[in-house]
């Protein structure tokens, strides 16, 4: 396809969203007291231990505290831990911080703490976070302000499974029941959740840290990207991140109402193969795929340049990053020979068919229509299925797909992820191996980086493990998102991370209007 034909294609994809904008007439004064953020997908799970999604994963990093942070740098920090001792490789000693209450005014402990990671390893609540941390042999409660982790072997990444967003502290004994009313200890407590239309979260005024000042922040589910515009255009809404389509931001940049921010992020978004389908299995046609996929035009036309192209699961800001890895550029020709060598000869222009599974959100839609005019260039008809996005993520889990696209959010930015995703110990639903690659050489790898507390020579196995991904080919890393913030001038003191959460809400403002 030629530039200009690329560009059209994307060009007829892209919302138009001028006139729809001009025809909108202002809404009525918005609450004084109430911060609306417009998100994608009803969470599917608030339950910390089990939710892996991002609307989930992100609004419990605010209700629930974990027992460690990260900072902007992607660094260690203490959370619920002040400090914390290593006085041998198997044995991590924890001190919490005094005071700590939940939100029903429970004091948090070290018992909370134990169950909520012994009700993951014992199997209390079936969720495939569990699989982070069955290197964990026991945890201790010596004292209500200690915990002790005693591992199985030394466990390099296991202050980072403790950080930030990995697994919110829940009070002792909490079963199923905490997923329909969560209760955490975080800066904001839980109010409500109706699915498919909002959750509601206030202002914890007890937070034993840096309190919010938004008294009330209510997520608005609205699946389409022009409808979250036009709220935030009338004010209606104040927040959306990184949920609009780039022509949109654009658009929307435009309004005297309006500001964007912007900053380079680690979201990645990427496409996997289910590597047991026979057409699948052989590297070669996953490889052909890869040459057929023009990037830089989709970044370019599609996400109007905002997103980076990727090459690794890691992003570059991560200390493990091999940049140093086969990089597939658009090449047509070569997918065509690669596909003919694989034994899938064009009859009448057609080699095969592959059915590719994606959300009914607008991005991945857009993205998907794309994809599916450039590997048909090389002969292979991309047959298309949305769904809502649960539905969709079940299938996922289960295998039910060929080829699907989705974004890591945040569980890229450790090199721990290589165990979780592609281990062939950590198939779904036991893991992050939705792909169901194995490679004996990857495995033993991985389990000799997670078990190498030196950074430098951990870096080096990392490496290699990088370079095998991208010859075998069972995910095609394609892009690194922007995080991209447009928001109403009532909200003041935002931030950017890398990471793209929501912690910008534990700053953010309202200006009385």
């Amino acid at each position: 396809m030629s530039e200009t034909l690329r560009l059209n294609a994307c060009r007829r994809l892209l919302p138009v969203l001028a006139l729809s904008l001009s025809l909108m007439s202002c809404s009525g004064k918005p609450d004084a007291s109430t911060l609306v953020m417009v998100i994608e997908n009803s969470p599917t799970n608030l339950d910390p231990r089990v939710g892996l999604d991002a609307s989930s994963e992100r609004i419990d990093e605010l209700i629930f505290d974990d027992l460690c942070t990260r900072d902007a740098h992607l660094n260690v920090k203490p959370g619920l831990a002040d400090r914390w001792d290593v006085p041998d490789p198997l044995t991590y000693v924890f001190h919490l911080h005094a005071g700590v209450r939940f939100h029903d005014g429970r004091p948090l402990t070290s018992r909370d703490v134990k169950w909520t990671f012994d009700s993951l390893l014992q199997g209390k609540v079936r969720s495939t976070k569990a699989a982070a941390y069955h290197l964990v042999d026991h945890i201790d409660a010596p004292d209500d302000s200690t915990v002790v982790f005693h591992l199985k072997e030394p466990f390099a990444t296991l202050l980072w499974n403790l950080a930030g967003g990995a697994v919110g502290i829940v009070p002792y004994g909490s079963g199923d029941e905490i997923s329909r009313h969560p209760i955490g200890s975080g800066p904001f407590r839980f109010v409500s959740a109706e699915p498919d239309k909002e959750v509601i979260i206030e202002r914890n005024d007890d937070y034993w840290g840096v309190k919010a000042h938004l008294p009330r922040v209510r997520f608005a589910v609205v699946p389409d990207s022009t409808t979250r515009a036009l709220e935030l255009r009338k004010g209606s809404a104040d927040i959306a991140m990184t949920s609009l389509a780039a022509d949109t931001v654009l658009t929307l940049e435009r309004e005297s109402n309006v500001e964007v921010l912007r900053g380079p992020g680690t979201v990645l978004g990427y496409l996997a193969f289910n590597t047991r389908e026979p057409i699948l299995k052989d590297p070669r046609v996953r490889q052909a795929v890869a040459y057929a996929i023009d990037r830089t035009a989709i970044i370019h036309y599609l996400f109007r340049d905002f997103a980076r192209p990727a090459y690794s699961l890691l992003p570059p800001e991560s200390w493990a990053y091999n940049a140093d890895v086969p990089q597939y550029d658009h090449n047509p020709d070569r997918a065509r020979q690669l596909l003919e060598q694989a034994g899938y000869p064009a009859v009448n222009g057609v080699r095969f068919h592959l059915t590719m599974k994606t959300s009914i959100d607008e991005s991945p839609r857009l993205v998907a229509a794309v994809l599916q005019q450039q590997l048909r260039e090389v002969g292979i008809v991309l047959d298309i299925r949305t769904f809502e996005f649960a539905t969709f993520l079940s299938d996922v889990i289960r295998g039910a797909y060929d080829v699907h696209t989705l974004r890591w959010v945040g569980g890229n930015e450790d090199p721990d992820i290589f165990e979780y995703v592609f281990h062939s110990a950590r198939f779904s639903p036991n893991g992050g191996n939705r792909t169901y690659y194995a490679n004996p050489q990857v495995d033993v790898l991985i389990d000799q980086a997670r078990r190498e507390v030196n950074q430098n020579a951990r870096k080096q196995i990392y490496a290699e493990i990088q370079r095998i991904l991208a010859d075998d080919l069972p995910y095609i890393n394609l892009w690194y998102f922007d995080n991209v913030m447009v928001h109403t001038k009532r909200v003041q003191g935002l931030t950017l991370n890398p990471a793209g959460n929501y912690d910008f809400l534990r700053s953010a403002s309202l200006i009385p209007q």
